[in-house]
Formats: C-alpha cells, structure tokens, sequence
C-alpha cells in the first residue's frame, strides 16, 4: 500500500468518527487561490479540519483580489489561506481596520522572498561573489551578466535596473539581460545549473526551481524602505540600493468565524512553513509530477513530528493511526 492509498485509508477510517463532532464545527468555507503554494496549503488544512474536527468544508475557488472583494461585500469565504499583502494593498487594510478579518498567522516564514542569488557551487569557488561588491569587482566570475525578470509588467524588472544603476552595472561591465518570460528565465537557471557554469541574478521563493538547486543569496546590502519605493519608479533620477523587503504573507479570516470557531482558528493559526521548506515540498511536487493532494500527503507523511502540535487532543486521538509509526 503507498503513501498516498495509506493516508486516504486513515482518513477514511477517521471519517467514521461521531457526526457530533461534525455539529459542533460546522461548515468551513476556505479559499483555493491559484498559486501553487497556496492550494498546498489549502490542501492540508482541509484534511485536518475535516478528518481531525469533523467540519464540513467549502473550498472556494479565488485569488487576492476577488477574496477581498468578496469579504468586504459578502463577509466570505471565512479563511483565507495565503494573502500576500504585497499585493493585497489598501483593501486588506481597510478591511483589517473596519475589523472584518484579522490575521491569524504569517503562513510562509519570514514570507515570500525575492533576491539575487548565485549558485551554491560558484559560492563555493568563489566567495568573493558573495557579495555585490566581490560581483562587480569580478565580473567575469558571473559570465557578466545579470539574469533579470521579463521586461513587460514585472515589477521586478524596474527595481532590478534601478539597482543594477545604483551599482553602476554599465560601467563594471555587467550586462542587464531581460528574459522573454519567467519560463525563459527559470531555463536559464536551469540550464547553468546542470552544467554547473556561472549565473547571476533574480528569483524568488517559494517556487520549485529554488526547493531544487541549491542557490546562494547575494548580499547587495540592507533593505531601506525608501529607496525600495524609489526603484519601483523606472524614471528616478537617483537610484539607491536596497534589497527587497520580504513580502509578508498571512492567513486571515473574518472576524466573526473566529468568534464563533475558536478551535478551527487556533487550528490555522498553527499551520506555518518555513519558506524554504515550502519551496521543498514543491520541487517535490514538480519533480513527480504530482498533483496538489498528493504534495499534501507526501508533507502529512513525512512530517508528523511538526503537524501533530498544529492540532488539538481531540484531533491528535481520530488521527492516532495516522500518527502512529
């Protein structure tokens, strides 16, 4: 029996648990955004709720802006799973201030990041390149390139130039390389990669790529909030330097579920990964060309020590055979 029949056979088996409990907890609606992420994420949480609390679960197919729209109009769904705040804006904070949601957690630790990055093994040789300084004196090292996002509605592509100006990339000799599109630029990655030659320049996590090289970060100096606003301007005159300020992601639910479902809000208030490690599981994903339910099992599986303290003793007891080693 594999992993993934094993775990439906717990659930199953747990499914049989008194329909009291399903009384007590109710219907639970919970978004399932498209990012790869965030439908993981979702995936878990709704084996624990329903197998663990007995609720009847609603997932709502949505992403950042309509879940928004839809809270602020309609009060649902009650949990969204990953909302990137970098994205959410002003709605998320009129909602957060008119007290219809609060946040229950930061969902990916310390939050979504993007940065320049080096391969590890060119870290290894060269540990000057660590650093931008070590990069620009030694541009030679990294090919004289830096690998940038697609020019075209990245906003990645703007703050990227205007810190590569701030450095003075033209006159060290680096080359700002766009890429066609992000597939072009994860095969670029790729490509060096495997053949183990120089690349330098943009990604972020999580994504699959990140969770399957090992890349190095470079250190391009401290975040400065200000000059970080300023890059986003393509026309600023006076570019500084600044990395990117990680972009905070939490899981938020309305108000009122969480006055009215304690446990359930504890519940997801627990469940939080590490960056990387979501980065991790979703190379995995990719790499067995799994599906997002079968991610969810492989982490549920793989990693009791860490889910079993997400969830309550009533829970940890209709789910000791799945807990049992």
């Amino acid at each position: 029996m594999n992993k993934f029949t094993l775990l439906l056979s717990a659930a199953a088996f747990a499914g049989a648990a008194p329909s009291i409990a399903a009384a007590d907890c109710g219907e639970v609606s919970i978004t399932e955004m498209t990012f790869s992420s965030a439908i993981i994420t979702t995936e878990i949480a709704t084996f624990l709720m329903e197998q663990g609390y007995g609720c009847d679960v609603t997932r709502v197919p949505s992403d950042t802006i309509p879940a928004l729209t839809s809270l602020a109009e309609n009060n649902e769904p009650d949990i969204v799973t990953e909302l990137w705040v970098n994205s959410a804006g002003a709605p998320y904070e009129k909602l957060k201030e008119n007290g219809v949601i609060v946040d229950l957690t930061q969902v990916l630790q310390p939050g979504g990041l993007e940065a320049w990055w080096i391969p590890t093994y060119l870290a290894e040789e060269h540990p000057e390149l660590k650093t931008i300084q070590g990069i620009l004196d030694n541009p030679e090292l990294v090919g004289n390139r830096f690998n940038n996002c697609p020019d075209g509605g990245w906003v990645c592509s703007i703050i990227n130039r205007n810190i590569a100006r701030s450095y003075g990339f033209e006159e060290a000799g680096i080359e700002v390389f766009d890429h066609g599109g992000g597939e072009t630029l994860a095969a670029s990655l790729a490509s060096a990669y495997e053949a183990r030659e120089p690349w330098f320049g943009y990604y972020w996590e999580p994504t699959a790529l990140m969770g399957r090289f090992d890349m190095t970060m470079v250190d391009i100096g401290d975040v400065d909030l200000d000059a970080h606003k300023g890059n986003l301007n393509e026309d600023v005159v006076n570019p500084e330097p600044s990395a990117y300020p990680p972009s905070l992601v939490y899981t938020v639910a309305t108000t009122s579920f969480v006055e009215e479902n304690p446990e359930i809000a504890e519940l997801m208030s627990n469940i939080s990964f590490e960056t990387s490690q979501m980065s991790a599981l979703l190379a995995w994903k990719d790499e067995n060309n799994a599906s997002a339910e079968e991610a969810a099992v492989h982490f549920l599986m793989n990693n009791k020590p860490i889910w079993r303290d997400w969830i309550n003793d009533e829970a940890r007891e209709k789910l000791s055979a799945l807990l049992s080693e």
